[in-house]
């Protein structure tokens, strides 16, 4: 780790807080617990859960598999509340409460949205982001204002830029999901075989759309082929699982082919714990909330809820999460549905999770002393800080950045975000410490500023005095800072959109301010929109997307608008031009081009606005490829000396790159390796993601070098049934996005399949 933990903010959220504690650890000290199995530590876990499952009765058993559970107090088995939220930071849950007024655990780190964090291209951030989080997240768990499981990381492929939730993700790149994925799961679960939280991987699977078309993620049954399934849908979950051991999964309330997620023994069973070996741990299913309802209610597939509840017991889920009751447990059980060795089993895998977190260890669990002191220091904050920056994309620039100011530079900052500290975070929030928006940074920095603010949607009726106070604001400025976008969060999480254009009386405002004649930089805050407009206005000199940047989200955007920082993030996602919207609707799974489709994510869609791994920099990066790298290598041979289990694992010689700063200002700069090339099942991808590492500080003429590290299974492609195959054949890698240099290699020998993907 390069930074020890610390804590800050949030924004609000779910639950009301209180100013006590309400989860507890169990007594193993006193009472019957005391005498149970499940409290010594000599013992195995799998023997330790066993040992209490076989001490409760059947109703504390059917008491205890909903989210909210009600423990066993007749033994001294404290009530749980398994639902806590840690998106990007400790947030508010059913299971999660913050301190209210002054004092300790009113307040989390709030970094930015995932979609911000992963456009940094640093997989050690997002380590030491999850480091921070789950020390924070035990520190409320010790105090009693939390569980000690936290429902994330959001691992669903951001694929159409419409859904409502997809900034909690890590965006649209296979290879870039799962690396975020693992590099969270390690922060947050820590390095030791105790976690020092429980993480979950969600929502499994085919998950990426709300409320849109006439369908809701309720009744929406996701039609997906085996080869986009394999390569696409589920890979993230591949890594949460069969790699990263992580401690739960989260199943889907969509259907997959006809069959409910929470339902589908295909998924649970023979996918998940067959297949990926996710067995290591007992680790446990849990659905998303109101999913088993769902079954029966919308999906129609079981005929009452008490039979669409035992299906989902059935086929592998081990946790009802429940508003208030979504699932009809009693009912299935009185009906002879659910029998008593599928509870024990669903009760074995949830202790032996909370077992291998030490909640039932006392003051023998290595991360028992962790507090309120351990979570509030600036170390923290400097990590927001760092996201933020690292993450922000410059999109356009004629030269404006960074600012040229003076002591007598005037400033207007004006829009809905310029000073709006809600505005920051995004959702799934905590309580914030404090935001610091670009109204208080200009401050901070002693800046002669103005500030006005801005409409959010398409409001005629104060169309008008929104753009007389930006005007009135602008008149005397030197330079003009829009901070504008479209904030999603407003919506909650249960809508999409349905258009990609700026909002119009947003769009109106820069148009005026575009013809004063003065420096115009649009900072474009929330979700990708069609920037089209505002790159023909020729008034607009410079454009940032900066997202949610969270609590440090001001003194960030400020950072790389002087010159302090050099911009570095490269887009996870593509921005679509607005017409897209017309051309695939959301409910359309399939990733490859067709005659009704052109195509989905980079891979396939041949004409955006800015591309997948955009970004700009303040200086120019000359990369080349070592003359080493090998120009032709056997399948055969590249397998022969690897003994991994999964064969997809086994390495490919690293890339070496040599990264110069042709420029004359110092910067980050983040290296992406794309494959292209005629090989595997048609039609063949445009280019693929294979490789990436962010190379730091390069000065102005100097060079720095760089191994871009991958495996077979980054090199490999799925077929139509599923599987992953290595094909022979020539590889063209493409580095950079605009390609800057490339180098080709040779695959030579047989085909071969590194992992045969099990059919429905």
């Amino acid at each position: 780790m390069r930074y020890s933990p610390a804590i800050v903010l949030g924004a609000a959220g779910l639950a009301v807080a209180q100013n006590k504690a309400f989860q507890s650890y169990p007594d193993c000290k006193n009472g019957l617990l005391s005498t149970n199995k499940v409290c010594d530590t000599t013992l195995s876990a799998p023997e330790r859960a066993a040992a209490l499952v076989a001490a409760l009765t059947n109703q504390e058993k059917l008491d205890n598999i909903i989210s909210k559970s009600k423990g066993a107090s007749r033994i001294g088995l404290p009530a749980y509340n398994w639902w806590g939220e840690a998106l990007h930071g400790v947030a508010y849950a059913p299971g999660t409460q913050f301190h209210k007024g002054p004092g300790e655990f009113n307040s989390s780190t709030s970094f930015p949205m995932p979609v911000l964090m992963a456009a940094a291209f640093d997989d050690q951030l997002i380590e030491d982001i999850g480091h921070v989080i789950g020390i924070e997240g035990r520190a409320f768990g010790n105090a009693g204002f939390s569980a000690i499981d936290y429902w994330t990381p959001n691992v669903n492929p951001f694929k159409d830029p419409r859904w409502g939730r997809g900034s909690e993700t890590p965006g649209e790149d296979i290879l870039r999901v799962k690396r975020y994925a693992e590099s969270m799961i390690r922060g947050l679960e820590g390095p030791l075989k105790e976690h020092r939280v429980v993480a979950t991987c969600k929502h499994y699977a085919g998950n990426d759309f709300e409320d849109w078309g006439g369908y809701t993620r309720h009744d929406f049954n996701a039609k997906i082929t085996m080869q986009d399934l394999a390569e696409y849908y589920m890979m993230p979950f591949q890594q949460c699982a069969r790699d990263s051991k992580v401690g739960s999964i989260m199943c889907a309330y969509n259907a997959v082919n006809g069959v409910p997620s929470c339902a589908s023994d295909y998924l649970l069973n023979k996918i998940l714990r067959e297949h990926w070996g996710w067995t290591e741990h007992n680790n446990y299913i849990t659905s998303d909330c109101e999913a088993v309802a769902d079954v029966s209610l919308n999906h129609k597939y079981a005929k009452t809820n008490a039979e669409g509840t035992a299906m989902c017991f059935d086929a592998g889920m081990d946790l009802s999460c429940e508003y208030e009751s979504s699932s009809d447990i009693p009912g299935a059980w009185s009906q002879g549905l659910l029998t008593v060795p599928t509870l024990d089993r669903a009760l074995k895998r949830l202790y032996e999770g909370l077992v291998h977190a030490g909640y039932f260890d006392g003051d023998k669990s290595a991360y028992h002393n962790i507090s309120w002191a351990d979570v509030n220091l600036p170390s923290a904050q400097a990590i927001a800080l760092q996201a933020a920056v690292e993450g922000t994309v410059l999109l356009k620039n004629d030269g404006t950045l960074p600012l040229k100011l003076t002591a007598d530079s005037k400033l207007a900052l004006i829009g809905f975000w310029a000073d709006n500290g809600k505005a920051l975070s995004g959702g799934y929030s905590g309580t914030p410490a404090f935001t610091h928006t670009p109204a208080y940074a200009a401050a901070e920095l002693g800046l002669k500023t103005t500030v006005a603010g801005g409409p959010v949607l398409d409001n005629s009726a104060s169309r008008d005095n929104w753009t007389a106070n930006a005007l009135a604001a602008a008149k005397d400025a030197d330079y003009i800072l829009y901070f504008g976008g479209l904030d999603t969060t407003a919506a909650g999480e249960t809508k999409d959109r349905y258009s990609l254009e700026w909002p119009a009386a947003q769009l109106t405002l820069v148009t005026q301010l575009s013809k004063l004649g003065k420096p115009l930089i649009v900072i474009q805050m929330g979700d990708q929109l069609d920037d089209t407009p505002l790159l023909s206005l020729p008034g607009v000199n410079s454009i940032l997307w900066a997202n949610w940047p969270g609590q440090d989200g001001g003194p960030a955007i400020f950072q790389l608008l002087t010159g302090k920082k050099s911009p570095s993030g490269r887009l996870p996602v593509t921005q679509y031009p607005a017409n897209y919207t017309a051309l695939v609707p959301m409910t359309e799974m399939a990733l490859r081009p067709s005659a009704t489709s052109p195509g989905r994510t980079y891979r396939w869609f041949p004409n955006p606005i800015f591309p997948f791994g955009y970004g700009l920099h303040y200086t120019t990066f000359s990369p080349s490829v070592f003359e080493s790298f090998p120009k032709k290598l056997n399948i055969a041979d590249l397998l022969k000396g690897c003994t991994n289990k999964y064969r997809d694992t086994c390495p490919f010689p690293s890339l070496p790159l040599d990264v110069k700063n042709t420029g004359n200002v110092t910067s980050n700069y983040v290296a992406l390796a794309f494959l292209a090339g005629e090989y595997g099942p048609k039609p063949y991808p445009i280019k693929t993601l294979a490789s990436y590492a962010r190379v730091r500080d390069v000065g102005p003429g100097s060079g720095k070098r760089a191994q871009l590290k991958w495996n077979l299974g980054d090199i490999a492609r799925h077929d139509e049934m599923g599987n992953t195959v290595l094909y022979p054949g020539r590889y063209t890698v493409l580095i950079d996005e605009p390609t800057l240099t490339k180098v080709e290699f040779e695959l030579v020998g047989e085909e071969t399949v590194l992992d045969v993907w099990p059919q429905k």
